[in-house]
């Protein structure tokens, strides 16, 4: 009981947190390209500890990359490492491909699109799997997202629509624990709107 009791108040000051945050950052440019260092402020780190887990995440700027590091763990239920950014959408398409470049180490990650600012619900997911040390440039139509629900398929979810984007994320749920590091450097939709 008293478990139940401390994952509750830690969703609870989560969200406040979260929702606090999410008013004060929300507003994106056409593309993200991390040039500034001052773009992480715009990122969070969404662990499963909010669950009990003790998977362990950091997120930084360097070199022009936004770095997503650190461990996963499957104890206490967890396994779930994730970085999220809010903004109200400006003139992205409807329909026209989401690009990300990024370096990975190998392991296979979620890139994730919300279509509100809770802290939880329905994610339209992309997998993608990354080579070890090398830079990749992914593309993604609306076709290659699934709405989800802790890690389930949602049926009846409305169609996805990129205007619709209110969070934008990344997410290592492998199952394998250990260490891992994602470098972005940059997202954007192509043919990107000027």
């Amino acid at each position: 009981m008293q478990l139940v009791s401390i994952i509750s108040f830690t969703l609870l000051i989560s969200s406040i947190t979260f929702f606090s945050w999410s008013t004060q950052n929300n507003t994106m440019e056409n593309r993200i390209d991390f040039s500034k260092s001052t773009e992480a402020q715009n990122w969070i780190i969404v662990n499963d500890s909010v669950m009990g887990g003790r998977s362990q995440a950091d997120l930084t700027i360097e070199n022009d990359m936004l770095v997503f590091a650190g461990h996963l763990s499957l104890q206490n239920n967890g396994g779930f490492a994730s970085i999220r950014r809010i903004y109200s959408p400006l003139s992205w398409s409807s329909k026209e491909t989401l690009e990300i470049k990024v370096v990975g180490d190998g392991r296979s990650y979620q890139f994730r699109l919300r279509t509100n600012r809770n802290t939880d619900g329905v994610a339209y997911v992309a997998n993608f799997t990354t080579k070890k040390d090398e830079v990749q440039v992914i593309t993604f139509d609306i076709k290659d997202f699934s709405p989800q629900y802790r890690g389930r398929k949602v049926r009846g979810a409305p169609d996805l629509n990129f205007l619709d984007i209110a969070q934008i994320g990344f997410m290592l749920a492998d199952k394998h624990p250990g260490d891992f590091v994602l470098r972005i450097s940059l997202i954007r939709q192509i043919p990107e709107v000027i």
